[in-house]
């Protein structure tokens, strides 16, 4: 099993809110799944770069979810039942390298 991070993109046309019964089925589900590691939403940063010259903070993510799967279209499977992309939403899957 390999390790992804699914990041949610703010880009639905009406806010998700977090704290629905939506959400609660759709982690349910990971759970069950075995597969799911954690996850977060994610609030205001900022970016440091040793020169003091940072790039602005990427204002569209707005959480993430780590899981474990076969491949990227494994953790696609994943997705059914997640509200941002049921609300027209952007996901972005990224496998996380192995050590």
């Amino acid at each position: 099993m390999n390790d992804y991070i699914i990041f949610m993109h703010d880009d639905t046309e009406t806010p998700v809110d977090v704290a629905t019964p939506v959400w609660d089925s759709y982690f349910a589900m990971l759970r069950a799944s075995g597969r799911f590691c954690g996850g977060s939403s994610i609030g205001a940063g900022v970016c440091v770069h040793r020169s003091g010259q940072a790039r602005e903070v990427t204002p569209h993510l707005s959480g993430y979810i780590r899981v474990q799967a076969e491949s990227i279209d494994d953790a696609k499977r994943l997705l059914i039942g997640n509200p941002v992309l049921n609300a027209g939403g952007t996901l972005e899957i990224r496998e996380l390298p192995q050590d």
